[in-house]
């Protein structure tokens, strides 16, 4: 068989068997599926050094158009809540200065195109402490935009630390109760971790379901720490740019597969 034919052969298989999981999909009961998904793209800049480009920007614009294609999948398939992890509090100083400012254009950009694509609602969580104007100002304007919208919500997670988001609420439970002249004794009664979730960046949206992370790295990197006590996990073995819709609906299907026990 030809190198072409087999490439016919292989990408035929490829799309009976994506029909067959989207239709599998299709059949599972209410609840089955993720209401909130997180997604931490990881591989870009080893994506782009394997395929040899000449800068690890090539990486992450594939990887911000993947993740693009990404939500369309999971909007297709009713997800409401959406958290894209693309920049965290610690790239901001571990990162060389001209990557991190393609990076953050690369993000500017993504904003921006995300904001007029669909009825989706963008929102922005994490600080603005040391990321440059013009993404604070691409960020807000996003949010701007599609404030109104009824579609699915998406967080940019963008100069984001989960240990920073913590500190960052119980600072602002402090503050406001200190406003309201209460004291330290009854700030301890008030303590739950109700309050304490309603004071991070996500405040008011449902805690993700579901935490996916491409190239095969198993851990958190310091992404939503309060907010994943009780999600599933879910490592795809392919690069951010690689990942292919028949990895996402292998990850659906083995959520529905799955029995949560929330900590029990």
């Amino acid at each position: 068989m030809s190198r072409r034919s087999s490439d016919t052969a292989n990408g035929l298989l490829y799309g009976l068997y994506q029909k067959r999981l989207r239709r599998d999909l299709a059949g599972v009961g209410p609840g089955s599926l993720p209401r909130h998904v997180a997604m931490i793209i990881d591989g870009n800049r080893r994506w782009a050094r394997q395929a040899g480009m000449t800068t690890v920007a090539h990486g992450h614009r594939a990887g911000a158009a993947k993740m693009r294609e990404f939500l369309e999948w999971c909007d297709d398939l009713g997800i409401e809540v959406v958290t894209l992890y693309l920049l965290s509090s610690d790239n901001l100083t571990n990162r060389p200065s001209s990557e991190l400012s393609d990076l953050i254009e690369i993000i500017a950009e993504l904003a921006d195109d995300l904001s007029r694509y669909r009825d989706w609602r963008v929102k922005h969580v994490g600080s603005t402490a040391g990321l440059p104007e013009r993404l604070v100002g691409s960020l807000a304007d996003a949010e701007k935009r599609t404030a109104d919208k009824k579609g699915m919500h998406i967080n940019l997670a963008v100069g984001y630390g989960g240990r920073k988001e913590i500190t960052d609420a119980m600072r602002s439970i402090v503050a406001a109760h200190s406003a309201e002249g209460g004291s330290l004794e009854t700030l301890a009664d008030l303590l739950t971790p109700d309050l304490i979730g309603a004071h991070l960046y996500t405040g008011g949206q449902p805690d993700p379901d579901l935490v996916i992370r491409t190239s095969g790295e198993q851990r958190l990197s310091d992404f939503m720490l309060w907010q994943s006590a009780h999600s599933e996990f879910y490592f795809v073995e392919a690069l951010g740019p690689d990942l292919r819709e028949v990895d996402f609906l292998r990850a659906m299907r083995d959520y529905s597969r799955r029995q949560r026990r929330y900590g029990s």
